[in-house]
């Protein structure tokens, strides 16, 4: 394994997206928005750098790593089972998920660093505009420190097609607004769900701190969402409004699609396989503490997920979850999910953070 992993051949280096928009300009140089406003002076003043305040010489922590990444997604590190392979066995299973999913995160991630810039030419408030140019940079430190982590790992993975899919998509209207439901209310939403998870979740002091500073920036970039669509979502006529909740939407499915057909239980499945693990055996083994993993996933939130737990409340609290686009969801998942799950999931009662980077924050407040 070489020390710089690279793409699959068959993936290209370089990649191209049609995207057109018009920039605007601003002569108001007085706060409009005052949310937005101090946003940007938050922002300011939480800057980090990757290369300086990460500990980039230590080595992964195995041990703590394995109790990180199991089974595409199922938490399995508390069983019986999983406690019985060896230390590297947990490693490689642990490691090859880490790296599918960590990928996936770059990608996104390269994809926000250029949403983020698109929206400083874009958005019409002054206020906005400053904003975006803080994130922007953070977008660029996250895409630096997670190609950094990955290194470490040996493995890099292509970007799944639905997430490349969303990403062209924002990138390729031209509505402000549709980008930022795109990006600041669906992906950076459900990153900072899955941030915050992962980083609570893992043992691995690297990943931790890391994934803490992360989520932390990931905090405001979903709050600027929230902000600034609120302010404008009441102005907007019905139609505009539908167009804006049709494209969450088709956002939302096209991330959850990222998840499913080359999803990273089925590469871990291969993993097991290649460990010398049999995938079918273990899958049976596993069977037998499903009362574990439930725990384990009550501990994690598991009630709702992060569409229905953390994206719909954020939609509602926006003004872009009516009745018809609730239908919508309800009529995806009642196929994928049957339909008491798809009720449950389409009238989530879950609510969002008041302050999220305070609910980022809880029980990890040292750095």
């Amino acid at each position: 394994m070489s020390e710089n992993p690279t793409l699959p051949e068959h993936h290209p280096n370089t990649d191209s997206t049609r995207s057109v928009l018009t920039a605007l300009y601003n002569w108001n140089y007085e706060p409009e928005i005052d949310q937005l406003r101090t946003l940007y002076a938050n922002a300011l003043e939480r800057q980090w750098i990757a290369m300086r305040d990460l500990d980039w010489q230590s080595d992964i922590d195995r041990e703590a790593f394995t109790k990180t990444f199991s089974m595409g997604g199922i938490p399995i590190s508390e069983t019986r089972f999983w406690k019985s392979l060896s230390l590297d066995t947990r490693w490689n299973v642990a490691r090859t998920s880490a790296a599918f999913m960590l990928s996936n995160f770059l990608h996104g991630e390269q994809g926000a660093l250029m949403v983020a810039a698109q929206l400083v030419n874009a958005v019409p408030h002054m206020d906005g505009k400053f904003y975006a140019a803080t994130q922007t940079l953070d977008e660029a430190r996250h895409v630096e420190a997670f190609a950094a982590y990955i290194n470490k790992l040996q493995e890099v993975h292509e970007i799944s097609p639905g997430l490349k899919d969303l990403l062209d998509s924002v990138l390729g209207t031209e509505d402000w607004m549709k980008k930022a439901v795109g990006m600041q209310v669906v992906t950076e939403g459900l990153a900072l769900y899955f941030f915050r998870d992962m980083r609570n979740q893992t043992e691995e002091p690297l990943l931790k701190k890391m994934l803490t500073y992360v989520s932390r920036d990931e905090a405001r970039h979903t709050g600027y969402g929230i902000k600034y669509l609120a302010h404008v979502v009441p102005t907007l006529g019905e139609r505009e409004r539908q167009e804006l909740e049709d494209f969450a939407f088709e956002a939302t499915r096209m991330l959850m699609a990222s998840r499913a057909g080359n999803t990273m239980r089925d590469r871990v499945m291969e993993v097991w396989a290649g460990a010398g693990v049999d995938p079918t055996e273990a899958m049976l083994e596993l069977a037998k503490e499903r009362d574990v993993i439930r725990d384990q996933l009550a501990r994690t939130g598991g009630r709702y997920g992060p569409v229905s737990g953390f994206v719909i409340p954020t939609l509602r609290s926006v003004g872009l979850y009516g009745d018809r686009i609730a239908a919508s969801f309800k009529d995806m998942w009642t196929v994928t999910q049957g339909a008491e799950a798809a009720e449950r999931y389409a009238n989530s009662d879950a609510e969002i953070p008041e302050d999220l980077e305070a609910w980022v924050n809880e029980g990890y407040e040292s750095l």
